[in-house]
């Protein structure tokens, strides 16, 4: 579960980092290194990216039922 949620949070950060780009110069780096939106990769690359920040929403929610540091496996101080 650890390597999937590290997979997935490199993924939302290369996204975000997509969408800064767009926002602050008008380009996407997706686009531009897969050959524009409509590129099969590009496609599959927004379809992770997408899918990742919902698989991130897990531990989002977690943290906030059993506290920060238990969500991510580790344990609390007593």
């Amino acid at each position: 579960m650890k390597a999937i949620n590290s997979v997935t949070l490199v993924l939302v950060i290369i996204g975000g980092i997509n969408w800064g780009l767009v926002g602050l110069a008008q380009f996407d780096l997706v686009a531009a290194i897969f050959g524009g939106q409509d590129a099969p990769l590009a496609r599959l690359v927004y379809i992770l990216v997408g899918l990742s920040a919902l698989w991130q929403l897990i531990p989002l929610f977690r943290s906030g039922s059993h506290g920060e540091v238990h969500a991510q496996g580790g344990h609390t101080r007593r």
